[in-house]
């Protein structure tokens, strides 16, 4: 005899189909078991869906004002709205995940925050999927369509970069500093050899070979669902045991599927990124450490930090155990921006909640808000 979720024993065999308990369930215990029945064929069906969910979606309605070939630049400022002051620019990861983590739901959306606080003209860089054709795009190239939108608006913004797009953003600013006015890295890796989180550990320990054999296996790409066993690999008991069994606890809690749904749309849609840019992300910047040190070459320069001179707003998870606090609070020591005009703010959490997360939202980005509004003077 086996013994099965919520303690029920059925003659289960070595071949049987997980679904054959149920049954047995139902006759064994009459009309409770009937129910219990019920329930777990909606967990079949809500845990076959799990697996294989549709596409996220934005929470926050908007429009695509420019298309390129790395990105969808959407607007989510209202039609025929007038602006006093300059666009702020959210530069979303391009780490293997969709750029909806920047408006993520009702209630959970950075998009809606910082547009509650004042901000009536917020833009997000919505980066695509690598095709074959962007197999050797690189750092250089995603820079360079960044640079052709801040251009199209009006050649200066505000820059609000997420994780990689912190990194990405923090590049921008050193490579044209005259382009933005105020700067805020939010879980962004700048000093990656800061801390001892478990993203550098995998960076100094595994040879550049084997990311190199992962991205040929791509055919020249960085295959998202490579990147998302990987991830799932890093807590492979919560993965694929633990939420499952949240699934199942949770079953008749529509409020719970609900949010579950949502994240599974999220997370099991990876996209993929193109072989050199992710070959060339893992070698200089997280083996080598070239942007912190700067040493980094882009769009044909050197790239220091202290060529970075405006307000920076330095936000890290306590909890942050993908970008430690140490990577995105020792950019101060490189930056050129005058110390008074560098924040630095902790917040209660991991990861994925500094941009989507309830309590940081409703606690940290309404004063990012507010800095951005005043053109990073607090007070003003």
């Amino acid at each position: 005899m086996n013994t099965c979720p919520k303690g029920i024993h059925t003659p289960c065999h070595e071949h049987s189909v997980p679904w054959f308990w149920p049954m047995a369930a139902a006759i064994e215990l009459g009309e409770e078991g009937l129910t219990q029945f019920q329930n777990n064929l909606r967990y079949v069906e809500k845990a076959i869906e799990f697996a294989d969910p549709p596409d996220p979606e934005w929470a926050t309605a908007n429009r695509i004002v420019l298309e390129l070939d790395t990105l969808r630049l959407r607007d989510f400022s209202r039609p025929g709205q007038t602006h006093a002051r300059t666009p702020v620019l959210v530069d979303a990861p391009y780490a293997g995940h969709s750029s909806t983590i920047a408006d993520y739901a009702v209630g959970q959306s950075l998009v809606e925050t910082l547009m509650a606080g004042g901000l009536t003209q917020v833009l997000v860089t919505d980066w695509k999927s690598a095709t074959a054709a962007m197999k050797d795009f690189d750092i250089d190239t995603y820079l360079a369509d960044i640079d052709t939108v801040v251009e199209h608006l009006g050649g200066k913004v505000d820059l609000v970069g997420l994780c990689q797009g912190g990194w990405m953003s923090a590049m921008y600013a050193a490579r044209f500093p005259h382009k933005v006015g105020c700067l805020v890295l939010a879980g962004a890796p700048i000093d990656t050899d800061a801390g001892d989180g478990p993203i550098k550990k995998l960076a100094h320990t595994l040879p550049l070979s084997l990311y190199e054999e992962m991205v040929a296996v791509g055919g020249g790409l960085m295959l998202g669902r490579t990147m998302l066993a990987g991830w799932k690999g890093m807590k492979a008991e919560e993965q694929y045991l633990g939420k499952f069994i949240d699934l199942y606890e949770h079953i008749e809690n529509k409020n719970f599927l609900r949010r579950t749904e949502r994240f599974e749309r999220w997370y099991e849609n990876p996209i993929d990124l193109p072989g050199a840019y992710y070959l060339q992300t893992i070698q200089q910047l997280f083996k080598e450490n070239r942007f912190a040190k700067g040493e980094f070459v882009g769009l044909g320069q050197r790239l220091s930090l202290k060529d970075i001179v405006c307000p920076v707003y330095l936000l890290a998870g306590s909890d942050d155990d993908i970008t430690t606090r140490e990577q995105v609070f020792d950019a101060e020591k490189y930056l050129g921006t005058p110390k008074a005009d560098i924040v630095k703010k902790l917040a209660a959490g991991g990861h994925i909640g500094l941009f989507m997360g309830s309590k940081t939202l409703a606690e940290c980005w309404p004063e990012i808000a507010d800095w951005l509004r005043a053109g990073g003077q607090p007070g003003r």
